[in-house]
This record gives C-alpha cells, structure tokens and sequence, in this order.
C-alpha cells in the first residue's frame, strides 16, 4: 500500500531505527508523525524531511505516560500506520544481581508503552479502512541469552502483545506486524545499556565485520509495511550475516 495521503506515527523517533523508519516512510509518500520525549531531536528530523519535500510532523510524547498519549491520540486527524519503535535495553546484568529497577523501565517503555499507543490508536487504524500495527521486537524475544534476562522477558512481552492482538482482532481492517532484528548497531542501542561505557558498548560489534545498520531495520520495516493490504508480514526476523542466533556471531579478530 502506498502512502499517499497516509499517516505513520513512529515512536522513538529521536534517533536509530526510529529516525530511520520515519526518514524511509516518508520518502514512501507518508506524512510522518514523529513522537520520542526529546523534542529537540525529532523537531529537527520534522525540519529535514520537510525540506526535502516530505510531510512530516513532530510530537514530544513519553509513550509510558497515559494521559499523554489519550492526549496525543486524540489530536490526530487520522491514523493508518502505527510503529512501535520506542524502547530499549537497560544493563547486562545476570538474573541473581540485575537490578529490579531496570528490569522495571525495560517493562514499562517496551511493553506497557507500546500496549498504551496502540491502544489509544486502534479505533482510528479501525476506522481507516486498512490500519497496520508494527510492533518492532528482537530477536531477544525469542531466545535467551546470559545477562539479558530483563531485556529478553521485555522483548518477549512485545512479542506475545503483537501475537495476541492479531489473534484478538481477526477480521478487522488492521495488520499486526512484528519485526525482530538481531544485532544491530547504532549510534546509541549499547551505549545506553552500558549506562555510557562506550568501551563495553564497542565490545557488542567487536570483529563484526557488518552488523545491521538502523538504515537495514528500517528498509525491512517500509518493505513489509507497503505491501498489499492482504498481505501480513506475521514475524520478519531479520539479522545479519555473520549472527546465526543470538550466541553465534561470527567474529574476525
């Protein structure tokens, strides 16, 4: 389906696969609402896409703050994409001395926020006619792995939220879409797990020759988001070459 006249709401859209999907959907006709909570980010990706003639508008929004979103959703005239981005990974830490309270954040941003988004914009992909929900999980949700367990249990949660809707609103209008990437590199995912130990971080890609890029991500995004109406992408998972699961990756030292 094409994007003329359409409209893509991308959570987390201040930077990586979010600013990524929002830049490729917009360049697919798509007006672009861009939500994240750092306004200042998503205002000059608003700017850059306006320039370059695309339609593109920008909306401060904590998806874990409800009232917000109730308040976001309703100032929308329409909505016929909807793009889970918004999420993250927070520490590494095993299960015995991981933090609750990461585990918590992780929970509350990559499940609860994508549950109030969606929520909050489902009469509207309803009542278009042809509405798709994208919820962008991980490979994490799919297999475990050591000292991801709050990461993964997140992802997991993002995963059975997109497989349930399907199941609960077969034969309505709307496509439910999960894509799980594996690893991909980005200028903040594991800096920000790492809590800014950009040596810790630069240790994740460590011989890779090519993870994926956000660019990768969200060219996978677009692809299964424009195809005909009829056609739903149930899981896409997507990795790079060089990772068969999430511990074998091929690494040249």
């Amino acid at each position: 389906m094409t994007g003329a006249s359409r409209t893509a709401v991308v959570t987390g859209a201040s930077s990586g696969i979010g600013a990524a999907t929002a830049r490729r959907l917009a360049a697919a006709g798509y007006h672009v609402v861009l939500t994240a909570r750092r306004k200042d980010r998503i205002e000059a990706l608003a700017a850059e896409l306006t320039s370059a003639g695309h339609r593109a508008t920008a909306y401060a929004l904590d998806v874990t703050d409800r009232p917000a979103v109730d308040t976001f959703a309703a100032s929308l005239d329409r909505c016929d994409v909807l793009v889970n981005n918004a999420g993250g990974a927070l520490g590494a830490d095993p299960v015995a001395t991981a933090d609750p309270d990461d585990w918590r954040r992780m929970y509350e941003v990559n499940v609860v926020g994508a549950l109030h988004i969606t929520q909050a914009l489902l009469p509207a992909l309803t009542a278009g006619g042809d509405g798709t929900v994208v919820v962008l999980s991980s490979t994490a949700g799919h297999g475990t792995y050591e000292g991801g367990g709050g990461y993964v249990a997140a992802k997991h949660g993002a995963h059975v939220l997109a497989e349930t809707l399907r199941l609960e609103i077969c034969g309505t209008p709307v496509r439910v879409i999960e894509i799980a990437p594996g690893m991909v590199k980005t200028e903040e995912f594991a800096t920000t797990r790492f809590r800014g130990d950009t040596e810790k971080a630069a240790k994740v890609y460590a011989g890779v020759a090519e993870p994926l890029t956000a660019d990768d991500v969200a060219d996978t995004i677009t692809w299964a988001v424009t195809r005909p109406s009829h056609v739903n992408v149930d899981l896409l998972v997507v990795r790079p070459r060089a990772q068969a699961s999430n511990t074998k990756v091929h690494r040249e030292l």
